[in-house]
């Protein structure tokens, strides 16, 4: 028992001796076999001496031909060569053939959606009836601005301006998704088809 007593009361005292001159912050004990856990390897982001990336940029750069989740590709370019090519040439995804009718067409909910769009984002300048007489131009903040009947214009550069931009009109791809930007352009068309008649 008395041998019991020393060893506890030496035990006793070496804790106290230990923890009274150590340093509270630092560890001194690590019970990890891998010390990184505890001392992380202060990599810099992309350096030439990361382990992962040896040239420094690779995870930067994405492989080529890949495409962004949510992203369409558009392979016109912004100048008036790729305007003329759109306009020529580019078709709209969301048209359909009904069975017995060889005419393409746009489903009521597309147009529908592609006109509460436009009120939102294309009347203030161009109207609510593609007439060129928004609130904008009406209050003369901006002038010029085309009536849809007096252009000859396609779904495939209404679609490229939408994207792009032209002239005043500045691009709209940050604010609609390739779906919605058809949907716009469709309701575009029905707008002019009906200034037409």
């Amino acid at each position: 028992m008395k041998s019991f007593i020393k060893i506890t009361s030496v035990l006793v005292l070496m804790i106290v001796l230990v923890s009274c001159t150590t340093d509270r912050r630092s560890r001194q004990v690590q019970y990890m076999g891998d010390t990184d856990m505890y001392n992380s390897v202060p990599y810099d982001t992309y350096s030439a001496d990361h382990p992962i990336f040896k040239d420094g940029m690779s995870a930067q750069l994405p492989v080529e031909g890949t495409i962004a989740i949510g992203k369409v590709p558009y392979d016109y370019p912004n100048n008036e060569a790729g305007y003329q090519l759109a306009k020529d040439s580019l078709r709209s995804p969301l048209k359909f053939k009904a069975p017995l009718d060889s005419i393409y067409r746009v489903s009521k909910a597309n147009i529908t959606q592609g006109k509460a769009l436009y009120n939102i984002y294309c009347a203030t300048c161009h109207g609510l009836k593609g007439d060129g007489q928004g609130d904008l131009v009406k209050n003369e903040k901006f002038l010029g601005v085309p009536n849809f009947k007096d252009r000859a214009i396609t779904e495939g550069s209404i679609y490229h301006v939408i994207m792009y931009g032209r002239n005043m009109m500045g691009s709209h791809a940050s604010q609609l998704n390739a779906k919605e930007r058809w949907q716009v352009t469709h309701y575009v068309e029905q707008l002019r088809n009906d200034m037409l008649k």
